[in-house]
Protein backbone atom coordinates (compact mmCIF):
# COMPACT_ATOMS: atom_id res chain seq x y z
CA UNK A 1 0.00 0.00 0.00
CA UNK A 2 2.75 2.47 0.97
CA UNK A 3 4.75 1.47 -2.10
CA UNK A 4 1.78 2.27 -4.38
CA UNK A 5 1.39 5.68 -2.74
CA UNK A 6 5.09 6.46 -3.26
CA UNK A 7 4.88 5.45 -6.92
CA UNK A 8 1.85 7.70 -7.40
CA UNK A 9 3.67 10.65 -5.83
CA UNK A 10 6.72 10.03 -8.02
CA UNK A 11 4.57 9.96 -11.16
CA UNK A 12 2.79 13.18 -10.20
CA UNK A 13 6.06 14.96 -9.47
CA UNK A 14 7.65 13.71 -12.67
CA UNK A 15 4.77 14.94 -14.84
CA UNK A 16 5.09 18.57 -13.78
CA UNK A 17 6.80 21.19 -15.90
CA UNK A 18 10.05 22.40 -14.41
CA UNK A 19 10.14 26.15 -13.72
CA UNK A 20 12.90 28.19 -15.35
CA UNK A 21 15.23 29.56 -12.66
CA UNK A 22 16.53 33.07 -13.45
CA UNK A 23 20.24 33.74 -13.85
CA UNK A 24 22.19 34.44 -10.63
CA UNK A 25 22.68 38.14 -11.49
CA UNK A 26 18.91 38.71 -11.82
CA UNK A 27 18.35 36.84 -8.55
CA UNK A 28 20.91 38.96 -6.68
CA UNK A 29 19.57 42.20 -8.18
CA UNK A 30 16.03 41.39 -7.00
CA UNK A 31 17.31 40.46 -3.53
CA UNK A 32 18.72 43.98 -3.23
CA UNK A 33 15.08 45.22 -3.29
CA UNK A 34 15.76 48.15 -5.62
CA UNK A 35 13.10 50.84 -5.84
CA UNK A 36 10.90 50.61 -8.93
CA UNK A 37 11.59 52.83 -11.94
CA UNK A 38 9.98 56.30 -11.86
CA UNK A 39 6.23 56.15 -12.47
CA UNK A 40 6.04 52.43 -11.60
CA UNK A 41 5.49 50.12 -8.66
CA UNK A 42 7.08 46.74 -7.89
CA UNK A 43 5.49 43.42 -7.01
CA UNK A 44 7.14 40.29 -5.63
CA UNK A 45 5.10 37.09 -5.83
CA UNK A 46 6.62 34.18 -3.94
CA UNK A 47 5.88 30.69 -2.76
CA UNK A 48 7.05 29.14 0.49
CA UNK A 49 5.88 26.31 2.71
CA UNK A 50 6.35 22.60 2.24
CA UNK A 51 2.81 21.66 1.18
CA UNK A 52 3.05 20.16 -2.31
CA UNK A 53 6.75 21.05 -2.63
CA UNK A 54 7.21 18.74 -5.63
CA UNK A 55 4.52 20.46 -7.67
CA UNK A 56 4.81 24.05 -8.97
CA UNK A 57 1.97 26.55 -8.64
CA UNK A 58 1.08 28.34 -11.86
CA UNK A 59 0.80 32.09 -11.34
CA UNK A 60 -0.56 34.74 -13.67
CA UNK A 61 -0.42 38.45 -12.99
CA UNK A 62 -3.32 39.87 -14.95
CA UNK A 63 -2.01 42.17 -17.61
CA UNK A 64 1.07 40.19 -18.40
CA UNK A 65 3.38 37.76 -16.74
CA UNK A 66 2.98 34.06 -16.03
CA UNK A 67 5.30 31.71 -14.16
CA UNK A 68 5.41 28.31 -12.50
CA UNK A 69 6.58 28.85 -8.93
CA UNK A 70 8.46 25.99 -7.32
CA UNK A 71 8.88 25.67 -3.56
CA UNK A 72 10.88 28.76 -2.43
CA UNK A 73 10.55 30.44 -5.85
CA UNK A 74 9.62 34.05 -6.56
CA UNK A 75 9.13 36.56 -9.36
CA UNK A 76 9.63 40.34 -9.40
CA UNK A 77 7.61 42.59 -11.69
CA UNK A 78 7.33 46.33 -12.25
CA UNK A 79 4.39 48.14 -13.75
CA UNK A 80 2.09 51.13 -13.61
CA UNK A 81 0.38 52.00 -10.33
CA UNK A 82 -3.10 50.62 -9.72
CA UNK A 83 -4.87 47.42 -8.73
CA UNK A 84 -3.16 44.19 -9.82
CA UNK A 85 -4.86 40.80 -9.86
CA UNK A 86 -2.74 37.75 -9.09
CA UNK A 87 -4.19 34.37 -10.10
CA UNK A 88 -2.92 30.95 -9.07
CA UNK A 89 -3.71 27.51 -10.44
CA UNK A 90 -3.00 23.96 -9.27
CA UNK A 91 -4.50 21.32 -11.53
CA UNK A 92 -8.01 22.56 -12.28
CA UNK A 93 -8.32 24.55 -9.02
CA UNK A 94 -7.85 28.32 -9.26
CA UNK A 95 -7.87 31.26 -6.87
CA UNK A 96 -7.13 34.97 -7.11
CA UNK A 97 -6.21 37.98 -5.03
CA UNK A 98 -5.80 41.67 -5.68
CA UNK A 99 -3.18 44.12 -4.45
CA UNK A 100 -2.93 47.88 -4.91
CA UNK A 101 0.43 48.99 -6.27
CA UNK A 102 1.41 52.60 -5.60
CA UNK A 103 3.97 54.62 -7.54
CA UNK A 104 7.42 54.00 -6.06
CA UNK A 105 6.03 51.34 -3.72
CA UNK A 106 6.78 47.60 -3.45
CA UNK A 107 4.22 44.97 -2.44
CA UNK A 108 4.64 41.28 -1.57
CA UNK A 109 2.19 38.47 -2.34
CA UNK A 110 2.45 34.86 -1.16
CA UNK A 111 0.90 32.01 -3.10
CA UNK A 112 0.55 28.76 -1.19
CA UNK A 113 -0.79 25.29 -1.81
CA UNK A 114 -3.75 24.14 0.23
CA UNK A 115 -5.63 20.86 0.34
CA UNK A 116 -9.41 21.09 0.35
CA UNK A 117 -11.67 18.05 0.15
CA UNK A 118 -8.57 15.93 -0.61
CA UNK A 119 -7.85 17.99 -3.75
CA UNK A 120 -4.93 20.43 -3.98
CA UNK A 121 -5.69 24.10 -4.49
CA UNK A 122 -3.94 27.41 -3.94
CA UNK A 123 -4.35 30.68 -2.07
CA UNK A 124 -3.14 34.22 -2.77
CA UNK A 125 -2.47 36.69 0.06
CA UNK A 126 -0.64 40.01 0.43
CA UNK A 127 1.91 39.86 3.25
CA UNK A 128 3.85 42.49 5.24
CA UNK A 129 7.13 43.67 3.68
CA UNK A 130 9.29 42.00 6.38
CA UNK A 131 7.71 38.60 5.69
CA UNK A 132 7.98 39.02 1.92
CA UNK A 133 11.62 40.14 2.01
CA UNK A 134 12.57 37.23 4.25
CA UNK A 135 10.95 34.74 1.87
CA UNK A 136 12.61 36.30 -1.18
CA UNK A 137 16.04 36.26 0.47
CA UNK A 138 15.73 32.52 1.13
CA UNK A 139 14.26 31.78 -2.31
CA UNK A 140 15.38 31.73 -5.93
CA UNK A 141 14.09 33.91 -8.73
CA UNK A 142 12.10 32.32 -11.52
CA UNK A 143 11.85 33.67 -15.07
CA UNK A 144 8.45 34.92 -16.18
CA UNK A 145 6.94 34.05 -19.54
Amino acid sequence: MIRKALIAVALLAGGCAQPQVANPQADQMAKGFPPPEPGKGALYVYRSGLMGFARPIDVQVVGGATASLPHNGYIRLEGPPGPIEVDCKVGDKTNAGQVEIGEGRTRYVEVSMKVTALMPGCEVAEVPPEQGRSAVLSGRRVDVQ
